[in-house]
Formats: structure tokens, sequence, C-alpha cells
């Protein structure tokens, strides 16, 4: 028999959505940063009037294959994720209380820890022990499978501000300009939105994000990538 309050659990899965501002922001810039090295490798080895459609073609063939990987991990993290939930819970019930604490603060992330006392943590314990927002095993609902169709969706997309200057403009020297302008748009668009989301200020934030996107690309392909 299932422990779980279905009630309870299907409006904590309603509220909550299915890709925080991390994870599109995150999915965006992986998409950007495989595209991008992908076109620039191709488009110092490839000339002649299909050299566009070999550079789109390379680009989406690369972020297809990383979008479904990508989304396959997502199920795979979050089947994982509640399976140590389960694992957490099982140990706040058949522990004692200073096992389930120390379970439940191995749980939390880092940064967390420092300010949450015992004190904080022994409801959530309590609430482990009656079972009563844990299912009897993990299991994938149909919201995480949206997840990993908006991730490999995501990946996708991402492909195209890339790549599509290329398909549109016969010069390659200025689809190149045009294709690595856009990119840097959306990484400070990326980066803004992290920053609002964090707390910080989103123009410093979306010029850090462009300053790494180049960092991280110039060190792929630096690297053979």
């Amino acid at each position: 028999m299932s422990a779980i309050n279905p009630s309870h659990s299907d409006s904590v899965q309603d509220r909550a959505p299915a890709l925080d501002v991390v994870d599109r922001v995150s999915e965006m810039c992986f998409g950007l940063y495989m595209a991008l090295t992908f076109v620039g490798a191709v488009s110092s080895a490839t000339a002649g009037a299909d050299a566009g459609q070999t550079m789109l073609r390379t680009a989406l063939g690369c972020n297809l294959a990383w979008g479904l990987v990508d989304a396959i991990m997502y199920l795979v993290r979050t089947l994982a994720g509640r399976g140590m939930l389960q694992k957490l819970a099982s140990t706040a019930k058949h522990g004692d209380a200073a096992s389930g604490i120390a379970a439940i603060r191995d749980a939390l992330p880092p940064a967390m820890n420092p300010h949450i006392a015992n004190e904080d943590l022994e409801p959530v314990r309590l609430r482990l022990v009656s079972g009563a927002t844990v299912p009897a095993r993990p299991t994938l609902h149909g919201g995480d499978f949206l997840a990993a169709i908006r991730i490999f969706f995501i990946v996708v997309l991402s492909t195209f501000p890339v790549a599509l200057p290329f398909v549109l403009l016969h010069d390659v020297p200025t689809a190149l300009v045009v294709s690595r302008a856009l990119t840097l748009v959306m990484l400070f668009v990326g980066g803004a939105a992290l920053g609002h989301y964090g707390g910080i200020n989103p123009w410093r934030a979306g010029f850090w994000m462009m300053a790494l996107g180049v960092a991280v690309t110039m060190a792929v392909i630096a690297l053979g990538g």
C-alpha cells in the first residue's frame, strides 16, 4: 500500500514548475555552447555554397543527440533523487531521532546547513516517520516527462540563433559575426535571468555570463571539442 497522501502530493506537484529558472538557463547555455563550438569548427573547415546548410545540419544533429541524452539523464536524476528520499524516510522511520536528523541534514544543500538547527529538522523527521509525503517506491510522473521534453527542446532550439545566420547570409565571415553576437545576447539574457533569480544585479550577472561563455567556448575549442 502506498504511503503517500494523494491529495497532498497532487497539490504539491500542481504548484511546482516542471523546470525552474536555473534549469532552463543552464540547458539553454549548454545548447549554445555545443552549437557554438561545432559551428566554429565547421566554419573554419567548410566553404562553398552549401556551407551554411552544412553548419546548420552539423549543429542541429549535435544538439539533437545531446538534447536526448540530457533529457534521459534528467529522468535518471529525478528517479535517483526520489529513491534517496525513500531511503531517507526509511532511516527516519526505523532509526532513532539523532540518526534521522543526521540523514536529513546530509540531504540538505551545504550552504543551508549552518543556518538550520536540529530543532528545525525535527518536524521534518516526524513527517517522514509518518510517511505522509513519501511514496512506497520511487516513480516518475507525467510532469517529469514533460520536463524532460522541455529540456530536449531547449537544447535543440538553442541551435538556431547560432546556426541560422549561416543559412540566411551567404558571406561566412559576416554570418560568423552575427552568430556570435546573437549568442552573446542570449548568454546575457540568461545571465540576467539568473541574477534576478539569485538576487544579483541582472546587468552584472549578464555580463559575467557573457564572459564565461566566451571563456568556456575558447577552452572547449582549445581542447579539441
